[in-house]
């Protein structure tokens, strides 16, 4: 590899990358990946950008905010890029999120078309279990998921702080 193909303009990392330079802009100005200016103030990013493009894309994929992965990356040392035993250790710290989304989707697809948690969509089924509109007193919205949804928000938010991997060395 020569010199000249250790670094790749912003055209050669979204080309390789599949990402969009305008999102690769973004990406830097968040702090999620960096870059180096040429004398005529073009970036030019070295090659393991590339995996750390991967890393982020992958995590929003599965519905990591982009706060989240900024601490996650900005966890390693030396802003180097993840290895395998980083991202074991950084999905432990998302898999509770990533389970509660997963529980909340199930429920979702479970009780779309019967109820939806009295918002209410079936007034067949709320005569028999939200008789005389009873769940109105609590408030607007589908009561039966807004509460469900707190009280496993904040057991969630228990949990994560008690067990984080990135408050570990």
């Amino acid at each position: 590899m020569t010199p000249k193909d250790a670094v790749l303009t912003v055209g050669d990392l979204a080309s390789r990358s599949g990402v969009a330079v305008s999102a690769l802009h973004f990406y830097e100005r968040q702090g999620l990946i960096a870059s180096a200016r040429t004398a005529g103030n073009q970036r030019r990013y070295r090659r393991d950008v590339l995996r750390r493009v991967a890393f982020i894309r992958v995590s929003q994929r599965v519905g990591i905010p982009l706060a989240d992965i900024r601490n996650a990356l900005g966890s390693l040392p030396d802003g180097r890029t993840p290895t395998k035993k980083d991202w074991e250790r950084l999905s432990r710290l998302w898999r509770t999120e990533l389970d509660d989304r997963i529980r909340k989707l199930e429920h979702l697809r479970n009780d779309l078309t019967g109820c939806m948690g009295c918002g209410c969509l079936s007034l067949r089924t709320c005569a028999l279990q939200n008789p005389s509109d009873g769940l109105a007193a609590e408030g607007a919205g589908p009561r039966r998921w807004l509460d469900s949804d707190a009280a496993a928000d904040a057991a969630a938010a228990t949990d994560a702080e008690a067990t984080s991997p990135l408050a570990q060395p």
